[in-house]
């Protein structure tokens, strides 16, 4: 069985949308915290937002490393009404998304690596399908934007996996749901 796991980016006033105030924090640790994770997948999950903008940058980048190839040549499962053509290796999940997710992680394999798309993994968190939450929090109150979770989501109680301090003042909290 497959794990789902949610990567995402967050400020510690939990602000996950437009993470362009990250960059400033980005160093070579948080770098190979990003490969290992990507390297560890077997596949990515993407809500329509998040894949439109990968789409139109990640294929015409390349690095040393292998990550732009990795991240280009992942499969991608995108969750989605209104996308008809999907390209750079991607489906649209059909139906009923939790379900399609469900049967994706009954499947052997890799992680399915959910990176941002806040509103695909609330959905998922709801139906109890994330597996693994790792929030990379970043020293910074952004002050407004899209919060990680919603007002009226329903409470989740988490266990700490591990908590690693990033030179950079990111701090790597793994959670898993407390099942």
């Amino acid at each position: 069985m497959r794990k789902v796991v949610w990567a995402e980016y967050v400020s510690v006033d939990g602000v996950v949308e437009d993470p362009a105030w990250t960059g400033p924090f980005w160093n070579d640790e948080i770098a190979r915290v990003q490969k290992d994770q990507l390297f560890r997948s077997d596949a990515l999950l993407l809500g329509r937002v998040t894949y439109e903008s990968f789409a139109a940058t990640w294929p015409t980048m390349r690095d040393a490393e292998g990550f732009a190839d990795r991240m280009n040549r992942l499969p991608k499962y995108v969750a989605s009404r209104t996308l008809k053509n999907p390209r750079w290796n991607a489906n649209v999940l059909q139906g009923d998304v939790p379900d399609a997710v469900s049967r994706l992680r009954r499947e052997n394999g890799g992680d399915l690596l959910l990176y941002g798309s806040a509103t695909l993994a609330r959905t998922l968190v709801e139906h109890d399908l994330i597996d693994e939450f790792r929030l990379m929090v970043h020293p910074i109150i952004v002050g407004r934007g899209k919060q990680m979770f919603a007002d009226g989501s329903s409470g989740k109680t988490l266990r700490l996996i591990e908590a690693t301090p990033i030179g950079s003042g990111i701090v790597m909290m793994r959670y898993e749901p407390a099942r």
